[in-house]
């Protein structure tokens, strides 16, 4: 990529790629013109989607798929094509759901997440718990070796109660568990960053994430679970870091950074 370019890098939870598709999504690319998009819950597999990808921006794609058809996946999306991409990144607790895709680019990586969501029982949410904790692992190794790191994607935890609507009738639910936002504090005491809290610590009704049954976007009760996360490396040159609100179509709404490269 050429020198002193500002990068636009935008995360999206789409709850499904084909229904986005058809609402909208080719605008919204055209209009907003990331230089690299990442998407989950994208419940498909390339070949479900391939025809209506002909009538995208042109680009490159990378899927990674759960085993389960329509359930989870992920995807990156750019018009360069990355140094790299893989999917099966060698730890268990990722393996058959296609929650993590990797794309190297020149002098980042950046991993596009589709975190667990551990409301449905127990189990699920020994599952999430220890999937952070992998992934932690991974990325605290990959900065130690001296590389750039920048994760994106639905985290499916609020941090601080700044981060939800409604902290107190949810401190027993997961996502937003003392457990799990304790993760979040030992994730960014590793070295991590979440930019757009720290460029904006006391912005309130910042959220990312709605429930569809309540209309509750209507009201703006939602949560701020959609993140990006820099290492300390790249802090500095995130020019930029926001949340896109007003774009429509998933449960969620698009977050993103400007980055120099």
């Amino acid at each position: 990529m050429p020198a002193n370019k500002t990068l636009r890098i935008l995360s999206w939870n789409v709850n499904g790629l084909r229904a986005v598709i058809k609402k909208g999504f080719r605008e919204f690319l055209l209009e907003y013109k990331p230089d690299i998009l990442g998407l989950q819950e994208t419940k498909a597999h390339e070949e479900q989607v391939v025809a209506s990808l002909k009538d995208l921006p042109d680009g490159y794609w990378t899927f990674c798929s759960g085993e389960r058809k329509g359930y989870s996946g992920t995807a990156i999306y750019s018009p360069e094509k990355p140094v790299s991409t893989a999917c099966d990144l060698g730890l268990p607790e990722t393996d058959g759901e296609g929650r993590v895709v990797r794309a190297d680019f020149a002098d980042f990586i950046l991993f596009n997440v589709y975190f667990p969501n551990g409301k449905s029982r127990e189990e699920r949410l020994r599952y999430k718990m220890n999937f952070y904790e992998a992934f932690q692992t991974m990325c605290v190794k990959l900065v130690a070796e001296g590389k750039n790191v920048i994760v994106c994607g639905d985290v499916n935890t609020a941090h601080r109660e700044i981060d939800l609507a409604r902290p107190k009738e949810n401190r027993k639910v997961s996502g937003f568990l003392p457990e799990e936002c304790a993760w979040m504090d030992r994730f960014l005491a590793a070295g991590f960053h979440d930019v757009f809290r720290e460029q904006n610590p006391d912005l309130k009704d910042q959220y990312t994430w709605w429930d569809q049954v309540s209309r509750a976007r209507d009201r703006n009760v939602g949560w701020r679970i959609d993140y990006f996360f820099v290492s300390a490396g790249l802090l500095p040159r995130v020019k930029k870091a926001y949340i896109l609100p007003e774009v429509l179509g998933s449960d969620h709404c698009p977050v993103g950074i400007d980055l120099v490269v």
